[in-house]
């Protein structure tokens, strides 16, 4: 099989890493790819927020199958394009991925089907915004209805904080878009969990889960970023939990997407507060997390690419997932200044000497390649990642391997995982 996967960060390196394990795969090509990905798959040029320009490559590149990455190609309705033309792909289509590209659509689709979620309101102006505030409780939680790559959302403290927030997405001064409508939502305290499943439109399988660290600063603090780090275990969900999880808020999620006639075929993300009410959904993703696919699929034992077709296929329901006990973690490297502004084009070294750490994977985010050396090329540049017995030792090698790369301004958070390695935890029932 010829695979091509779209998109060019870190969760498109570790799905063509583990694309390409499968025995059936005789070529994995990656549109527009990166640097890493330079090592394991043939890149062809492509604009991912051009579905024009990405359907061009995926005619002229003719693959057995295409999977997306990112969230943009599934907004502008990548997949309905190729469906058209009965190209074979994985991921949901525009109307199905609005439980991501829309907040205010997925906090009402939760109201609908009773999944829990926190108490909230979607206003369409300013003026509504600003006398809905007045109902909630502080910290209180603004975001923005639509896709903003991970600051969309404001965690407010105090009330002018949050009317200054209300102010800047309407307006367009805090994400440099005006926003038609916004959601305030109640504050959920507990801890977050990244729950990710395969559907075929009506099952569902699940990955192990995972948790990210969204803060850029040491001890969470600092502003929100695409993800610093992640890990996964096999303690922190226990049984009964994941099956509470899977009959009352995924099975509902994907039957009542069916019920509406937007089956959601692809990954779709849960991410949970674990509260002492249970399980409450943040958000949904309608792709794979970037950086929990890292710490994903360096466990997994399973061929993925047999899950993606059997939910390509609608054929799910036979399928299930082995994954390597114990625990993995992803330690990111970003650019100085991330996630604010950062320049790019500083040369990478020590990769090879992280490389030959053993259990070591260097998954590359935002990297180019220029006449062999490698460039930083975004905010986020690496993610480091290991597998292990125990969570200790999965930090313990991916903080090895990190240790031995450098790049001018390169940062990392050097506390990943280390709130589970003090409390253990174990979310159970």
């Amino acid at each position: 099989m010829k695979v091509l996967v779209i998109g060019f960060g870190g969760r498109e390196h570790a799905l063509a890493w583990a694309i390409r394990k499968s025995p059936r795969v005789r070529e994995v090509v990656c549109a527009p790819g990166n640097g890493g990905i330079a090592q394991i798959a043939r890149l062809v040029n492509a604009n991912q927020k051009d579905v024009n320009d990405l359907l061009r490559a995926v005619v002229a590149e003719n693959p057995d199958l295409t999977v997306v990455g990112p969230e943009v190609p599934l907004a502008l309705g990548l997949v309905d394009e190729m469906q058209r033309r009965s190209l074979a792909v994985f991921g949901p289509t525009r109307a199905a991925a609005a439980l991501e590209t829309s907040k205010a659509f997925a906090k009402r689709f939760m109201q609908r089907y009773k999944i829990p979620t926190a108490n909230y309101a979607v206003c369409a102006t300013q003026e509504e915004a600003l006398k809905a505030l007045e109902l909630f409780h502080l910290p209180v939680v603004i975001k923005a209805d639509g896709l903003a790559a991970g600051k969309g959302v404001v965690i407010a403290n105090t009330k002018k904080e949050a009317q200054d927030a209300i102010a800047g997405l309407f307006s367009g001064k805090l994400l440099g878009s005006v926003e038609t409508s916004v959601v305030i939502e109640e504050f959920l305290q507990g801890e977050e969990l990244s729950f990710l499943v395969l559907s075929d439109g009506h099952n569902a399988v699940p990955l192990v889960p995972a948790q990210d660290h969204k803060r850029i600063g040491e001890g969470d603090t600092g502003p929100n970023t695409g993800g610093m780090g992640v890990y996964s275990t096999d303690t922190m969900l226990d049984p009964q939990m994941r099956e509470w999880i899977m009959h009352h808020i995924v099975q509902p999620t994907i039957d009542g997407m069916a019920a509406e006639d937007t089956p959601f075929v692809g990954v779709l993300y849960c991410g949970l507060m674990m509260t002492a009410r249970g399980p409450m959904v943040l958000e949904y993703n309608a792709r794979f997390g970037d950086p929990e696919t890292q710490a994903i699929l360096v466990r997994i034992e399973s061929d993925l690419l047999d899950g993606i077709e059997a939910c390509v296929e609608g054929r799910l329901s036979n399928t299930e997932f082995r994954w390597r006990p114990g625990a993995s973690a992803c330690v990111v490297a970003a650019s100085q200044g991330y996630p604010g502004s950062y320049t790019n084009g500083h040369v990478i070294t020590g990769l090879d000497d992280a490389a030959k750490t053993g259990g070591v994977e260097v998954f590359h985010a935002g990297t180019s390649l220029l006449d062999g050396s490698y460039l930083t090329n975004g905010g986020r540049v690496l993610g480091v990642t290991a597998a292990a017995d125990s969570l200790e030792s999965a930090l313990g090698l991916a903080y090895e391997g990190i240790s031995r790369i450098h790049f001018e301004g390169m940062y990392y958070r050097r506390d990943i995982g280390h709130r589970a390695l003090k409390s253990k935890v174990n979310y159970g029932h």
